[in-house]
């Protein structure tokens, strides 16, 4: 349950601006189902997490407290995939809902940043050591055993080998020029993401899929959470703007457009940002009779 206090009720984006306010008390599980009050703003938030929290509990009385980690993992994995049969969503994989934690906790279905967040928590409340990974594609699950780690498919449950691993990297590295694994091992993309980069990842997913769509109201709604996440890329500030200027925000544009300029002046977009903001100024003005 969250630990946050307010006075009065907070809109969705204050509520979530509070979550990810610092990456100390930055609690990943909520702030990932708070992504979905966009679309769901009666959305009871504290009431997912306690439906993630009885899932959990399900599991771990089920478990001696002196099993060992690997009879644990097997446990969760049998319990997670079999018995509750979360899953991908093949059949839809570019939907919305998919990113939003209490449709999947519903239909058991969902992408792997989502199904992996879900298990991530229960693994966690089973006294597993699980972290997200960002590999390239495909988010994946770390699992710390003694013997070693383990790296688990959230979509299907699969445990990956090394040479799976880089079966699945080796389009990625052709695609980016980027050199074979004795110059650049595989372990760099196995690395453990923060929190905040997960859910920037969340949030990415959903900025895609709305802007291929030229949803440009959802655009922005999730382009206003990116930019309290990352309040220093000045990437996603660039990009709020543009919508903005979709939006017919002029001055709201000009004002992420100019502090883009202001940050990043030597970028290869630079002129053509300018010429937008030329534009917008242009188009701000009242017209002379």
């Amino acid at each position: 349950m969250s630990s946050l206090r307010f006075d009065v009720a907070p809109t969705p984006l204050e509520y979530f601006a509070a979550l990810v306010a610092d990456d100390a008390h930055f609690s990943q599980i909520e702030a990932a189902v708070a992504v979905a009050q966009d679309d769901h703003p009666s959305l009871d938030v504290q009431g997912v997490l306690a439906d993630i929290d009885g899932l959990a509990a399900n599991l771990k009385q089920r478990i001696a407290a002196d099993t060992a980690p690997l009879p644990r993992l097997r446990y969760l994995n049998r319990y997670f995939f079999q018995e509750l049969g979360f899953a991908g969503n093949v059949n839809d994989y570019y939907e919305p809902e998919n990113s939003y934690l209490h449709r999947v906790l519903a239909t058991r279905r969902g992408i792997p940043i989502t199904l992996a967040l879900i298990y991530i928590e229960i693994a966690q409340q089973i006294g597993l050591e699980a972290r997200g990974v960002s590999f390239p594609g495909h988010f994946l699950v770390k699992i710390r055993m003694p013997q070693g780690e383990v790296l688990i498919d959230p979509f299907n449950g699969r445990s990956l080998s090394r040479d799976d691993l880089e079966e699945r990297i080796a389009p990625y590295r052709r695609r980016h020029g980027l050199p074979a694994d004795a110059e650049l091992p595989l372990g760099l993309f196995l690395q453990s993401a923060s929190s905040r980069a997960v859910l920037a990842r969340l949030l990415r997913n959903l900025k895609e899929i709305h802007r291929s769509a030229e949803d440009w109201p959802r655009l922005h709604s999730v382009m206003q959470r990116l930019v309290l996440l990352l309040p220093d890329d000045w990437d996603e500030r660039r990009d709020r703007g543009l919508v903005r200027a979709e939006l017919g925000d002029a001055d709201g544009a000009v004002q992420d457009l100019s502090a883009y300029l202001e940050h990043c002046p030597g970028a290869d977009d630079a002129r053509a940002i300018d010429e937008r903001i030329g534009e917008l100024r242009a188009a701000g003005r009242p017209q002379l009779h």
